[in-house]
C-alpha cells in the first residue's frame, strides 16, 4: 500500500485542507470556503465512488450511466467556469470535450487497446473527461479574457477588413495555446519531476516497471490528443461567437467573472 489509511493519515488530510485555505485566505487569493469545500466534496465523492464501483463494473447500462455521469459534470464544471452567468451558452462546452475524449475512446475499443470492461474502460475515459476539462477551461477563460482585453484590436481588424471570427482568431489564438501548457510540461517532465497516477498505480498492481511505463506513456500521448481537439474546438466556439459571456458593463459586453 503506498500510504498509510488511518487517523493519523485522517488528521493529516485534515491539516492539510485548513492550511490550504488558510494560505488562500492570507494571500487573498479567494475565499478560504472554496478550497474547504473543494477538499470535502473529493471526500464525499470518493467515498461514493468507492462503494459504486465495484456493482458498476459487473453491469453493463450501470456502467454507461456511471460514463455519462462523468461527461455530464465535466461538461457543467467546464461550462460554468468559462460562462458563469446562468441561462447563457456554457452547455455547448459539451462539444470540445466530446469531440475530444469520443474518438480516443472509441478507437483504443475497436482495436483491441483497450478492453471493454469496466474495470480498464472508467479510469482510462476518466482521465480523458479530466484532461479534457482542464484544457476546455484553460482555453476559454484565457481567450474571453483576452477578447475582453484587447477588444480594440479586434476592432482595428475588422476596420481592416477581417470577420468576426478572423479578427478574434488573432487575438485569441495564443491566449487558447496556454491551455496546451500543463499537459506539454507534464510529458515532458514525466520520470524526472513526477511518477505519474497510471505508473504508480500499475507498480503497485504487479506490472513491471516497463509495463508501467508503457501505458503511462500512452496515458500522456491520449491526452496530448484530447486537450489538443479540446482546446481548438473551445477557440473556434469562440471565435464564432458561440461560446460567450452575456452582455454586460464590460468592454466588448463581457462581465466579470466569480470564482466559485
Amino acid at each position: 500500500m503506498l500510504l498509510h489509511v488511518n487517523t493519523t493519515f485522517a488528521v493529516l488530510l485534515a491539516v492539510f485542507l485548513g492550511l490550504a485555505a488558510a494560505v488562500v485566505a492570507i494571500a487573498k487569493l479567494t475565499s478560504a470556503r472554496h478550497p474547504l469545500f473543494a477538499g470535502a466534496r473529493a471526500a464525499l465523492q470518493l467515498v461514493a465512488v468507492s462503494f459504486l464501483i465495484g456493482s458498476v463494473v459487473q453491469a453493463l447500462p450501470l456502467l454507461l450511466c456511471f460514463l455519462l455521469l462523468m461527461y455530464a459534470v465535466a461538461v457543467r464544471t467546464a461550462g460554468r467556469r468559462i460562462v458563469p452567468a446562468p441561462g447563457s451558452s456554457w452547455p455547448w462546452a459539451a462539444l470540445p470535450i466530446a469531440a475530444g475524449v469520443l474518438p480516443v475512446v472509441v478507437t483504443l475499443l475497436l482495436t483491441g487497446v483497450l478492453p471493454p470492461r469496466g474495470i480498464a474502460l472508467i479510469p482510462v475515459t476518466g482521465i480523458l473527461i479530466g484532461g479534457a476539462l482542464t484544457a476546455t477551461v484553460l482555453a476559454g477563460r484565457r481567450t474571453l479574457d483576452e477578447l475582453a482585453t484587447r477588444h480594440g484590436e479586434v476592432e482595428a481588424g475588422l476596420a481592416l477588413g477581417l470577420t468576426d471570427r478572423e479578427a478574434r482568431m488573432e487575438v485569441a489564438r495564443p491566449a487558447a495555446a496556454d491551455a496546451l501548457l500543463p499537459g506539454m510540461d507534464q510529458t515532458r517532465t514525466v520520470g524526472l519531476v513526477t511518477l505519474p497516477g497510471a505508473f504508480v498505480g500499475m507498480l503497485l498492481g504487479g506490472a513491471s516497471p516497463l509495463q508501467a511505463g508503457a501505458v503511462q506513456l500512452f496515458v500522456l500521448i491520449a491526452l496530448l490528443l484530447v486537450q489538443a481537439v479540446a482546446t481548438a474546438i473551445t477557440l473556434e466556439l469562440i471565435a464564432r461567437g458561440v461560446l460567450k459571456r452575456p452582455a454586460g458593463p464590460g468592454p466588448d459586453g463581457f462581465v466579470s467573472e466569480t470564482t466559485g
